[in-house]
C-alpha cells in the first residue's frame, strides 16, 4: 500500500466520522444555545440545568438516527475491505 492510498482511506474515514457525528452534534448545539437564551432571559445562571436536557435530546437523536450511522459505516467497511482485497 502507497502513501497516498493511506492518506486516501484516512481522508476518507476522517469524513465518515464527520458525516456520522453531525445529527447528534448539530442536535446538542441547538438545545445548548436554546437552554443558554432560555437562562439569559430567566437570569439563572445554572451550570447544570444544561446537561439534562443535552443528554435526553442526544439519546434520543442517537436512537432515531442509528440506522443511519451503521449505513454509513457499513459503506465505509464495505470500501475498504474492497481496496484490501484489491490490494492483495
Amino acid at each position: 500500500m502507497t502513501g497516498p492510498e493511506v492518506l486516501d482511506i484516512a481522508r476518507e474515514a476522517i469524513w465518515t466520522i464527520v458525516i456520522v457525528g453531525w445529527p447528534v452534534m448539530l442536535a446538542g448545539l441547538a438545545v445548548g444555545i436554546i437552554i443558554g437564551l432560555i437562562q439569559a432571559v430567566t437570569q439563572i445562571q445554572e451550570a447544570t440545568l444544561v446537561f439534562v436536557p443535552k443528554i435526553i435530546t442526544i439519546f434520543v437523536v442517537l436512537l432515531l438516527v442509528f440506522p443511519f450511522m451503521g449505513s454509513v459505516m457499513d459503506g465505509y467497511m464495505n470500501r475498504l475491505m474492497d481496496r484490501v482485497m484489491a490490494g492483495g
